[in-house]
């Protein structure tokens, strides 16, 4: 890899530190013939094949879009055909695959490990009612993507729904304008470990945009947020460290020996 931060995996070639949805196809079992979507994540390929996690498919089509998490595949969850279309079918056919899943599995246990899977769906399903899937039925429908959002964030409590709901809520897209909203859903997911929602709710809490400010307590949630971006894309690695230099460089030194005494407790909490 150069120093363009572009990875070669001998055909299409892709950025590290973004996701991309690949389309593979495969050999194994009931997938013969078929084509399962993975993830691929910083430099890492993850695919996810229940019975045989070792097994190396070859890359036949691939979507540039960004998605949360890893999707694995499943006997009930389908399998996504596409043979030779354009990045737009592709959508579609990504689009249908995750929506079968939120649609047959919406109520399943969320305290199962392969809640978080479905959650993956919503979220997914989220992203492309914001933007819709051009020259395709599938249009831009911000509200239906605060549905998809809210029901992982909710029901799924899960970590990256709830971040996107924070952001709809403090953007007003497809939600009332409501910073008191997105700072309660960037508190839940922060406490998960989101390093966005850290440091949206760090510079805050920081600023006391909207809430009571609280200088040490948001410094201390983009310090954990600075840290946590590390092994995530450059891009959020870039704003993160901005909102925490500037926070740091206002900062009294009362306020960042508190912050330090807040993140002491809070470390100290995670171990338990």
């Amino acid at each position: 890899m150069g120093d363009s931060g572009l990875v070669d995996m001998g055909g299409p070639t892709f950025r590290a530190g973004e996701r991309y949805v690949l389309l593979l196809k495969t050999s194994l079992g009931t997938y013969r013939d078929g084509y399962s979507p993975i993830i691929y994540y910083n430099q890492g390929l993850f695919p996810v094949f229940p019975d045989s996690p070792s097994a190396q498919p070859s890359v036949h089509n691939w979507i540039r879009r960004p998605i949360a998490g890893v999707l694995p595949v499943g006997r009930k969850l389908g399998i996504i055909g596409a043979e030779g279309e354009g990045v737009a079918q592709n959508d579609l056919k990504a689009f249908e695959y995750f929506r079968r899943i939120a649609d047959s599995h919406a109520d399943d246990n969320p305290d199962t490990p392969q809640a978080r899977f479905v959650a993956n769906a919503f979220v997914a399903l989220g992203h492309y009612f914001l933007d819709g899937i051009p020259k395709t039925a599938v249009k831009p429908d911000p509200e239906r993507a605060r549905e998809m959002f809210a029901y992982a964030a909710s029901y799924f409590r899960d970590s990256e729904a709830q971040y996107y709901l924070a952001r709809l809520y403090l953007d007003g897209v497809g939600a009332p304008h409501d910073p008191r909203q997105a700072a309660r859903w960037f508190g839940l997911s922060a406490q998960k470990g989101q390093c966005q929602s850290q440091a949206m709710l760090g510079a805050m809490l920081f600023a006391g945009d909207h809430v009571p400010r609280q200088a040490a307590r948001g410094l201390m949630w983009l310090t954990l947020a600075k840290d946590n971006a590390k092994d995530g894309a450059a891009t959020d690695q870039d704003w993160i460290s901005r909102l925490y230099d500037s926070a740091f460089q206002q900062a009294t030194e009362d306020e960042r020996a508190l912050a330090l005494v807040y993140l002491k407790r809070w470390l100290e909490t995670r171990r338990e």
